[in-house]
């Protein structure tokens, strides 16, 4: 006995010393750090799972867009309410910012970093967030001048920011290209013998690893207009007005927002995250993205599998009689739930995954193309799929999955495995979405099944 005790002493002593010999045995890399994921900010956890994804009810308008098929999901984060207005505007303001700092840099160095912590030159400089912005300085005033409407574009010579100017210029890495086997690194040849397709539509030779980073420009600031041209003959000028800028509507869910925009905005999430993670010296990596549909459905049925709607019940009041969403109810009475339009995020009681507005309130953005019979191609693990439609593309490939109904929708269209879709170029007074996020390692829910 006393020989194992000096035994086990041996080995813990090998396993767990600091130095940098492993004597031999296999121990893996030591002084890996310890991994813990806090609860990110403004999202719950949807514990992975499977469910039979599809319609849980009839097929009233008899469109055959949906079939039920059970699918595993892995475990993610998601945030509790849509996007609000308040939030879209810290991107907008990002983007407005970072481009004043881009034309200040030329007047004034400090708003720029040109050189590394070692004194080597950075090319192009990186922005100086640091330093701060004076608008009404008169050493910066013309400068500036370039982000407003010009004097003849002004109402009621009003100097406001000229929101055609905000383009936000973002880049991500083509992993569905990457991971191809004929775009694989050929270690005989010493080189990539595949080709990809850039944004524009046209093949190129893989000349190094930077062939697979895209990017992008687009204008980031919502189609306020949407609020009018989604209707004939409505008086819904105060809307357009005010929906976006004013305070009173902070808190309601952002609209006018098309596809393209909300994976811009994703893509800025991260790296707003990511940044932020740098500067403390953490190297993970935070994807914001949007959920594919398999994930939102499975998130909105909030662990109800069979329900039709994300509160479990058939039915769109409760045992009081009031409406528990945000919909067009009975005959076209839009008051009767409580709101004409939109309301505040989180107006009715969340799922049981803590989650708001699945049903209602604005329908969502998912990452996925939309196709008809993509239920009998896709995995039945994490089901994904994608088409990343050019701008010459016809309108069909254009089509992306949009879930959960909206205000101005019958119920039918809340129920948790209907299907929608709207084309990738177009904005709604109807539609916004919300991110997700991947959790990183094993369900912690998984352990106490066990």
């Amino acid at each position: 006995m006393r020989n194992l005790v000096l035994a086990s002493v041996v080995i813990i002593s090998i396993l767990t010393g600091c130095g940098t010999s492993n004597n031999g045995e296999l121990v893996g890399v030591l002084d890996r750090p310890e991994w813990f994921e806090p609860d990110p900010y403004g999202m719950q956890f949807v514990p992975m799972g499977s469910f039979n994804m599809g319609p849980s009810g009839q097929d009233v308008p008899f469109n055959l867009t949906g079939q039920i098929k059970t699918v595993s999901i892995d475990p993610f984060w998601m945030d509790d309410t849509e996007i609000t207005n308040n939030e879209y505007r810290q991107f907008v303001y990002w983007v407005r910012d970072s481009i004043a700092r881009r034309l200040l840099g030329d007047v004034n160095e400090n708003f720029l970093i040109t050189q590394d912590a070692k004194g080597n030159e950075i090319d192009p400089p990186i922005l100086n967030w640091d330093e701060k912005i004076v608008w009404d300085d008169p050493e910066y005033v013309e400068t500036l001048n370039e982000l407003y409407l010009k004097e003849e574009e002004r109402f009621w010579h009003r100097k406001e920011i000229d929101s055609r100017k905000l383009i936000y210029e973002y880049y991500w890495v083509d992993l569905k290209q990457a991971a191809r086997k004929a775009n694989r690194y050929n270690f005989e040849t010493q080189k990539y013998d595949g080709e990809i397709i850039d944004v524009k539509g046209n093949k190129q030779p893989i000349k190094n690893r930077s062939s697979f980073i895209m990017n992008g420009k687009i204008p980031i600031y919502p189609d306020t207009l949407v609020w009018m041209s989604d209707f004939s003959y409505s008086y819904n000028e105060p809307l357009t007005m005010n929906y976006f800028w004013h305070p009173a509507y902070d808190i309601y869910p952002v609209v006018g927002v098309n596809w393209v925009q909300a994976k811009a905005f994703s893509i800025w999430r991260t790296q707003l995250m990511n940044n932020y993670l740098s500067s403390i010296g953490e190297m993970y990596v935070m994807e914001y993205r949007l959920p594919t549909e398999a994930e939102w459905e499975y998130a909105a049925r909030g662990g109800l599998t069979l329900s039709l709607y994300p509160w479990g019940g058939p039915y769109t009041r409760n045992n009081l009689g009031c409406f528990i969403a945000n919909f067009k109810p009975n005959r076209g009475i839009y008051g009767d739930d409580g709101g004409i339009r939109t309301l505040p995020v989180g107006s009715f009681a969340a799922n049981d995954y803590g989650i708001y507005d699945m049903a209602g309130n604005v329908a969502e953005w998912t990452s996925n193309a939309f196709d008809e019979s993509s239920y009998t191609f896709t995995h039945d693990l994490n089901p994904d799929y994608r088409y990343n439609a050019l701008k010459d593309d016809p309108p069909v490939l254009k089509r992306k999955v949009v879930r959960g109904g909206s205000w101005k929708d019958i119920a039918y269209y809340m129920q948790t495995g209907v299907r929608a879709y709207e084309y990738q170029d177009t904005a709604k007074s109807y539609i916004g979405f919300r991110n997700v996020r991947s959790y990183m390692g094993r369900d912690a829910s998984a352990w106490a099944n066990q």
